[in-house]
């Protein structure tokens, strides 16, 4: 677990202004190149009382695929005060070595069940702990990484089965739980973000000359003020780094 009350005076090119100041910021998957600068980022602007970080490496650690590690996660994030703010992180797109699948020939069950633990099932059960401690009244938000790729109405090119359809379920899973939400906090969001191709680790091998890469810290503010803009009337959208609606 990684804790602050750090504040800084740098200028920002965001606002967390339509949050309140007092509330707990969380980041699932913290130690990752996007979660690790949405930390930071978050930490060093000091807009919120506390900002709090889970990985697998952080003193309590939390494992996708071990549920009881992200309840024990949740009470400690609640522990602090009320949660405004829940970013989570993780993702997986392949395993070492290899990449995502270019045609049905290279579908494995195992990769297709690696892939839905980590983007749908371990996000599905993060939001099952997460929801129903965000607060009654008040804006709060829980914020997912999903991808343009796993748009439905945006696929034209094929390929990379597992990541899409993961991505996809996801997709579902968070406009299932913004409707049994808005029933528990009017106010609250829960929501999907396209954070456009960060330059991390990850997607090294996939950016191609010319592309518009985003650094982590630059994707994270762009994100922070998307989130800064939105309301109860968007509650189970999928934005992109922009704040443009991505087709379901």
């Amino acid at each position: 677990m990684n804790g602050t009350k750090s504040s800084s005076g740098r200028n920002k090119a965001f606002s967390l202004k339509s949050f309140d100041p007092d509330g707990i910021a969380v980041v699932f998957g913290s130690s990752g190149g996007i979660g690790s600068a949405f930390l930071s980022t978050l930490s060093e602007v000091g807009h919120f009382k506390t900002v709090i970080g889970f990985s697998r490496q952080s003193s309590i650690p939390i494992d996708l695929t071990d549920e009881l590690s992200l309840e024990r996660a949740a009470k400690t994030a609640s522990a602090l005060g009320d949660i405004r703010a829940v970013i989570d992180a993780t993702g997986y797109l392949h395993e070492l070595g290899q990449g995502p699948e270019k045609t049905w020939r290279e579908l494995d069950a195992h990769k297709l069940a690696s892939a839905f633990a980590i983007n749908a099932i371990g996000p599905a059960l993060l939001m099952k702990h997460m929801l129903p401690r965000l607060p009654r009244f008040g804006k709060s938000v829980f914020a997912t990484l999903s991808a343009r790729v796993g748009s439905i109405g945006d696929n034209r090119l094929g390929g990379w089965y597992a990541y899409r359809a993961s991505k996809a379920a996801l997709n579902q899973i968070v406009r299932t739980s913004s409707i049994e939400l808005a029933r528990h906090a009017p106010h609250a969001l829960c929501v999907a973000l396209h954070p456009g191709t960060v330059d991390t680790e990850l997607s090294a091998p996939f950016a191609k000359s010319g592309l518009n890469l985003l650094t982590p810290t630059a994707a994270t503010e762009h994100l922070l003020n998307v989130l800064n803009g939105l309301d109860s009337s968007h509650n189970g959208g999928f934005f992109d780094w922009r704040g443009t609606p991505v087709p379901w």
